[in-house]
């Protein structure tokens, strides 16, 4: 009788070091992380479990962002969303490296860290000393209350001291408040993370559970009942468990001065004191979110800039599409339609960069997880 073959370990697939995601531009100069999150985006990519691998140094990161088409100097960039930049003291030499460099190269977009290990001291003064070089750095807090047997190697208690520690120095935070499960869907598991997040951060990004194409068979290990064929989970904004969508609304009394967010891009020009970018505005997105009346009134008088079907053609051959056969375009909407195939990241650069929503079919090798700029609606499932 044969003997069945092991089974090689999947290989490791690699980001481009500069990427458009649907809020910022991604920033990756180091990716793999030593954490094994099981609802990473990264797990079936060969890039959980592993050794963090430097693909750029700081000096050769910062090169490549100002030339990268993507960039523009009023996006906001998300730093290492392809491993934990706290996770270990080389990829946090690193971050301190790269904060340095956009500081002495006067790079002063707006920055996004995203964390769930300890903010030790020297990246403390790290962030402080771009704050002082004119550098707006927030920090995302992914805290969300589940466990070690979901978030493999995070110190949980390590992560709440984040919070006050970051506070005291004056550091703008974000409460990533990501992924909700039936895991963590029960009341005095939401409120034990909010009492707590809400004391220090300046909001709260809540958002379900993303599942990206062919990522099924991954979050139903974690929630059994996605498996059920009838449930379009791959093109859903997010997944969320019954019992929290339906607290949501309740939220705002418990929590009236703590904005809650189900779209970040919201979020973050709320931190940043500014109108949103991405056509959030008036729609059912911007219904949903417990935004206050500062921000909303921010983005209420707005005036976006007057766009042509050239704009976004001329956009479009920018970013690297061959010239579009022709361009749909709305202007009371501000809405363009293209008949060619497009990449999220183009579309989402086109979209931000001009201040309009671009729609074409989705090309197929594309694996990125739908959102709400892109049409995706929450999806609210029994369990």
């Amino acid at each position: 009788m044969r003997t069945a073959l092991p089974l090689l370990p999947v290989q490791r697939t690699w980001e481009p070091v500069i990427d458009q995601h649907e809020t910022w531009l991604a920033v990756n100069p180091v990716q793999g992380c030593n954490k094994g999150c099981s609802y990473c985006y990264l797990l079936d990519r060969g890039q959980t479990r592993v050794k963090p691998a430097e693909l750029a140094t700081p000096r050769r990161t910062v090169d490549l962002l100002l030339a990268n088409p993507y960039y523009h100097p009023g996006t906001a960039l998300a730093l290492y969303t392809c491993t934990d930049a706290l996770s270990t003291p080389r990829t946090r030499a690193h971050l301190i490296g790269l904060l340095g460099e956009l500081a002495s190269r006067d790079v002063h977009n707006p920055v996004c860290l995203i964390t769930k290990c300890s903010v030790t001291d020297d990246v403390v003064d790290a962030i402080l000393a771009a704050q002082s070089a004119g550098i707006r750095v927030i920090v995302y807090l992914s805290y969300s209350g589940l466990g070690p047997d979901v978030e493999h190697g995070i110190d949980h208690e390590a992560l709440r001291a984040n919070f006050p520690r970051l506070h005291e120095r004056g550091i703008p935070l974000v409460h990533y408040w990501r992924p909700l499960t039936p895991a963590n869907a029960a009341p005095a598991t939401i409120t034990r993370v909010l009492d707590w997040a809400a004391r220090y951060a300046a909001c709260s990004v809540a958002v379900g559970l993303k599942v990206k194409r062919g990522a099924r068979g991954q979050m139903t290990d974690l929630w059994p009942a996605l498996a059920a064929e009838d449930l379009p989970v791959e093109s859903a904004d997010a997944v969320w468990p019954r019992q929290t969508w339906d607290l949501l609304e309740s939220l705002p009394d418990r929590y009236p001065g703590h904005p809650i967010f189900q779209t970040n891009s919201c979020a973050l020009a709320y931190v940043l004191k500014r109108p949103d970018s991405h056509r959030v505005h008036e729609t059912p997105a911007c219904a949903a979110n417990h935004c206050p009346d500062n921000q909303r009134g921010r983005c209420a008088a707005a005036t976006p800039a007057p766009v042509t079907s050239d704009d976004i053609r001329n956009r479009l051959v920018w970013v690297g599409v061959p010239a579009v056969r022709s361009v749909d375009w709305d202007a009371e909407q501000r809405t363009a339609t293209v008949q060619e195939v497009l990449h999220l990241r183009d579309r989402n650069n086109v979209s931000e960069r001009l201040g309009v929503t671009l729609r074409a079919a989705r090309a197929s090798n594309d694996q990125y997880w739908s959102g709400r700029l892109e049409g995706g609606q929450p999806l609210v499932v029994d369990t």
